[in-house]
């Protein structure tokens, strides 16, 4: 039987997303042996012409000629799963959103007409339709290899849908927000395992809201926390400000 064929393409990202799935190790011979891996330039030259069974896209969109290729991309893909907060939410990139981006490229080249860019940074569900998304900065390369089993098997992912909180309570990790350090946990998708709590830090929301989040509620606790209004929206604006409930709460807290 033909092995399903894989591709994964890059936008504008750090690649840690990409290096998530090289990261897998052992289970990644398991992942080459399942699949064909047929477009993948961060780990082989070595190109299969499409149509790819699925597609891993990291990456948010941020010059038109990105917007016309993944048009491309979407059309050979029958599946197409976005991978990272850059290609869910526009990455922390995405801030260019609340600025002039001509400000940006003034500052930093010599010759800003040479740079062709969009004023935004958007994620891959703004331009084409989107199979699944999968969360994180970077990914949980266990979270993605569930993915890759639950598609290539015709069945649903099975990622977890509740908030860091609950990771907490699994690891026996006592809650950092209750002893007064400001914490993301409440509001944020579930997956890193909640490393930053259980080293006494709050969570930065790497894994973007998590499903109907009560940002409101979490945003006067931290107000409690000692955090103003500054804090409150700077605390929203990192990778995943491209999502509407955190883009919403920070715009609640600015100026």
């Amino acid at each position: 039987m033909r092995k399903p064929k894989l591709a994964v393409w890059k936008f504008a990202s750090c690649d840690g997303c990409q290096l998530s799935l090289l990261d897998c190790e052992d289970e990644l011979l398991a992942v080459a042996g399942a699949v064909e891996i047929a477009y993948f330039p961060e780990a082989t030259r070595g190109v299969v012409r499409g149509p790819y069974d699925v597609s891993l896209v990291e990456g948010s969109v941020t010059t038109p000629h990105d917007a016309e290729r993944l048009h491309t991309v979407r059309r050979q893909s029958r599946t197409l799963i976005t991978i990272g907060a850059c290609a869910t939410a526009g990455g922390i990139q995405a801030l260019r959103n609340f600025k002039d981006v001509r400000e940006f490229t003034q500052a930093v080249y010599a010759r800003p007409d040479f740079i062709d860019t969009l004023a935004t940074s958007t994620p891959i569900k703004a331009h084409v339709n989107v199979d699944f998304e999968l969360h994180g900065c970077p990914i949980n390369k266990h979270q993605l290899l569930e993915v890759l089993a639950a598609f290539l098997n015709a069945r649903k992912p099975n990622t977890p849908s509740h908030s860091v909180c609950v990771e907490c309570k699994l690891r026996g990790t006592a809650c950092v927000l209750v002893r007064g350090i400001p914490c993301l946990g409440p509001v944020t998708h579930a997956g890193c395992g909640a490393i930053c709590p259980a080293y006494n830090r709050g969570c930065y929301g790497c894994f973007g809201p998590m499903e109907t989040p009560n940002a409101p509620s979490l945003s006067r606790k931290l107000a409690a926390c000692g955090m103003g209004e500054r804090d409150l929206q700077r605390v929203y604006s990192t990778f995943n400000v491209g999502e509407l409930p955190f883009r919403e709460e920070a715009a609640r807290h600015g100026s």
